[in-house]
């Protein structure tokens, strides 16, 4: 029986959420990509849920697309026999209705979950292995992580959502950079450019300790949060302002709200309930 291609545990809030495939460095084969957009699209779900911390079996995060499938890359013939690609659609261009196509998804997937994904990143993140830990909200990178936008290497641009993504990280002549350049970098250069959030020589570990730590907090306020961020952070200013309004009043006087106040007062921890 073939092992799950990425692995959820889920415990008192916190998603730990393990891309499966060690023997190829996390590569993202066809397979691949479904089993990380149904992973993201059936933890929007989860009612119960706090945080989550995404990460890779192995010895490294990702290393990008599955070289075998490369291969295949034009051979349409080779393509429409594969199994691997039995999932993938026939072409870039389809949606399947939505906003962003099937190569696209497996890094927006994180994005539009409404609560906080922190990325533990170790060994490589490289090519679509690095965007998809772009559409985390916070990313902790090991000292030796080897991190790059690789696709220049291969005659190709990174369109796994990396305009949706990258935008919010660097400015863009930094991203031109890296693009161009396909240049990789460890995880403390990563952080000096604010690729990486931070750096750990435990990645995982502080990952989740901040996804505990996140889980304490009221699920309604870090939803918004995020909510508010995401929706107005490259909106005009009438949007953003007028959301952080109408977010916060939703959340003043209601009960996580009051229960945050009590436990504050009373010195203990806080006993928040989970969002309808």
């Amino acid at each position: 029986m073939q092992e799950e291609l990425v692995t959820v545990e889920i415990k008192d809030g916190v998603a730990d959420v393990r891309l499966n495939r060690p023997e190829k460095y996390n590569a993202l084969s066809a397979p691949m990509f479904k089993a990380i957009i149904d992973t993201g699209e059936r933890l929007r779900d989860e009612k119960s849920l706090r945080a989550v911390v995404l990460s890779g079996n192995g010895r490294g995060f990702c290393a990008g697309l599955d070289m075998q499938s490369f291969a295949k890359m034009g051979d349409s013939d080779s393509a429409a026999s594969s199994d691997s690609s039995a999932d993938a659609p026939k072409s870039l261009l389809d949606t399947d209705g939505r906003v962003e196509n099937f190569a696209q998804r497996p890094a927006l997937v994180w994005k539009y979950l409404q609560v906080p994904v922190i990325a533990a990143l170790h060994g490589v993140a490289y090519g679509g292995g690095a965007q998809v830990a772009l559409g985390a909200d916070i990313r902790i990178a090991a000292p030796d992580l080897k991190m790059s936008v690789m696709e220049i290497k291969w005659g190709l641009v990174p369109d796994m959502s990396i305009t949706q993504t990258l935008r919010d990280i660097l400015p863009m002549d930094v991203a031109k950079q890296l693009t161009f350049t396909g240049q990789v970098l460890n995880g403390h250069e990563a952080q000096q450019l604010g690729l990486v959030t931070q750096v750990a020589d435990d990645p995982y570990a502080a990952a989740m300790n901040m996804a505990r730590d996140i889980a304490t907090k009221s699920p309604e306020a870090i939803r918004a949060a995020k909510q508010l961020f995401e929706t107005a952070w490259h909106a005009d200013a009438k949007t953003g302002l007028e959301l952080e309004a109408e977010l916060q009043a939703g959340l003043i006087g209601s009960a996580n709200q009051r229960e945050a106040i009590a436990a504050n007062f009373a010195k203990r921890a806080p006993e928040f309930f989970d969002p309808e």
